[in-house]
């Protein structure tokens, strides 16, 4: 679950949030009073979520989220008049007077969001280690010299024969290079 920093320019309104989203089982890591602390705990921790008022001691929450670092959202709590001029299109809002049941629903939201963007990332292949790409590119020039294909061509007969023969592109390109 998301790491939650929470900041308002009145300490007393932090806490008030951090005991409901707590009693709720969310993580808090720290409540602020200025941007500058709550910039501080984000740039300790590797992701989550940023609850805060529009506009604190040193700063409004524009400038905030410009300075955030990039694995936080920001969950902006303000008033209804401040929200329907508000153009930010990144920041996600709810209105005061604030309701417990408004407020958890949207921070599980946003939590569930950011889990399947990690899940996805984690799901994404690695790049291919220098070597091997080049192995595999001698194969498609080969190919492409000796046979008059075209390199989508080339890397589609690779392919092709990798999974024909169930071996990895790389045992392929290999095998090709032996054979020519």
């Amino acid at each position: 679950m998301d790491s939650l920093v929470i900041v308002f320019p009145r300490i007393e309104d932090a806490k008030k949030i951090r005991e409901i989203c707590v009693r709720h089982g969310f993580q808090v890591a720290a409540v602020c009073s200025t941007a500058a602390a709550a910039l501080s705990e984000m740039n300790h921790l590797e992701g989550g979520i940023l609850i805060c008022g529009y506009k604190l001691p040193d700063m409004f929450f524009t400038e905030l989220r410009e300075c955030m670092p990039p694995d936080f959202e920001m969950l902006l709590v303000a008033s209804s008049r401040v929200l329907s001029v508000m153009e930010s299109s990144d920041v996600i809002a709810v209105s005061v007077p604030l309701s417990a049941f408004d407020l958890i629903n949207t921070l599980s939201m946003m939590s569930r969001k950011e889990e399947r963007k990690r899940k996805k990332k984690s799901r994404k292949p690695s790049p291919r280690p220098r070597e091997e790409q080049a192995v595999i590119d001698k194969a498609k020039a080969l190919l492409m010299e000796r046979n008059h294909m075209t390199e989508s061509e080339a890397h589609r007969y690779l392919q092709k024969h990798s999974m024909d023969n169930s071996t990895s592109l790389v045992e392929t390109a290999h095998m090709i290079l032996r054979l020519f």
